[in-house]
């Protein structure tokens, strides 16, 4: 039995993918695409760290973007800023501890969105002594600011997919980090819930509150938590 590893990008860019010119745009999805591939990779890579080949032999176990994307999805991310990439499917039978080991797929994909995000604002904050010291110079001036511009693009779109795919709904990574701790008699009453996430999920991103999803209200705040401390004086979301 294979169990997919969801993938659920598909809402997150139309939640907080607002860009205010082009090249914001541009690099708000170049930096969707990179944390999509970095957690992508995360999960196939503890998947065969583990004991599960079937992502390798899948062709997952790499971050090459094309791996990861799925060609629909990335069409409708790019015109309508909703898509979402391709799920990491996994074998819980080739597992050694199947339901500790699923979580810790699971947990691999934000977890390493938040190494992307933690790593992208040191190296802003390293670059941010050589730009000013640059700015007498325009040509490396504008390169290093475009570059530092792209690095809080990441620093923003991989902590946002990390704190998304952590509420604990499936098919959102979450779910099964969850179902992981909790004791088996409750594990088993949890993972029961797993055929109405959809149903929870849907209602969750529809904005009801004012034009406001309500997972946006139960993100945002810590969304902004953790950009105050990576990037501050960044606009909140």
């Amino acid at each position: 039995m294979k169990i997919k590893n969801s993938q659920r990008n598909a809402i997150l860019y139309h939640m907080f993918g607002i860009a205010s010119n082009p090249i914001e745009l541009i690099f708000s999805l170049l930096a969707l695409i990179v944390a999509i591939s970095v957690h992508e990779f995360s999960h196939a890579y503890a998947a065969e760290r583990l004991g599960d080949p079937t992502p390798r032999l899948m062709g997952r176990l790499t971050l090459n973007p094309l791996a990861h994307l799925d060609p629909i999805g990335t069409i409708l991310l790019v015109l309508f800023r909703f898509g979402w990439g391709k799920p990491v499917q996994f074998d819980p039978f080739n597992l050694r501890n199947p339901r500790r080991d699923s979580a810790i797929i699971s947990l691999a994909g934000p977890f390493s969105n938040f190494i992307t995000a933690t790593a992208s604002a040191i190296l802003i904050h390293l670059l941010a002594t050589t730009r000013f010291a640059l700015l007498s110079n325009s040509s490396l001036g504008v390169i290093l600011y475009l570059v530092v511009a792209f690095l809080e693009s990441l620093v923003v779109m991989n902590i946002v997919l990390g704190v998304f795919n952590l509420v604990p709904v499936h098919p959102l990574d979450g779910f099964k980090v969850v179902g992981g701790i909790l004791p088996e008699e409750y594990a088993k009453q949890w993972n029961e819930l797993e055929r109405y996430g959809m149903i929870f999920l849907i209602f969750l991103i529809f904005p009801l509150f004012g034009g406001q999803s309500a997972i946006s209200r139960i993100i945002s705040p810590i969304i902004n938590i953790a950009l105050s401390i990576l990037l501050p004086g960044v606009p909140v979301i």
